[in-house]
């Protein structure tokens, strides 16, 4: 879905089907910036997050999910995610992962909703 919605031409795309494998796909691919659920089979979303964060801090980490609560953007962030999206908010996904880096302690304006 993300290919989709949010790659450009000449952008390269790594998929993995678990926050483990993204981990672990880290050193070799070395993304600018990493699109994940929550919920995924193995670590969840959030685990992923530190674990990405603490390898790679520059990489920035867009959390998309079908669960938009105050609680869990709160979390992401917590868990160094530079932004949260709902799934059904196609437009700010795509606005949000083709955006300039953020700063890690900045607003981000996916996070700047009222609730946090």
């Amino acid at each position: 879905m993300i290919r989709q919605i949010a790659a450009a031409p000449g952008d390269v795309v790594c998929e993995c089907a678990t926050g483990g494998e993204a981990v672990e796909k880290l050193g070799d691919f070395g993304p600018d910036c990493v699109s994940m659920d929550l919920q995924m089979p193995g670590i969840s979303g959030l685990e992923a997050v530190r674990a990405i964060i603490a390898a790679r801090p520059a990489t920035r980490v867009v959390i998309v999910s079908a669960y938009d609560q105050p609680e869990l953007r709160r979390a992401a962030r917590e868990a160094g995610a530079r932004g949260y999206v709902a799934k059904d908010d196609l437009d700010t996904l795509k606005a949000e992962l083709r955006s300039p880096p953020k700063p890690a302690c900045g607003n981000s304006a996916a996070f700047n909703d009222g609730a946090l």
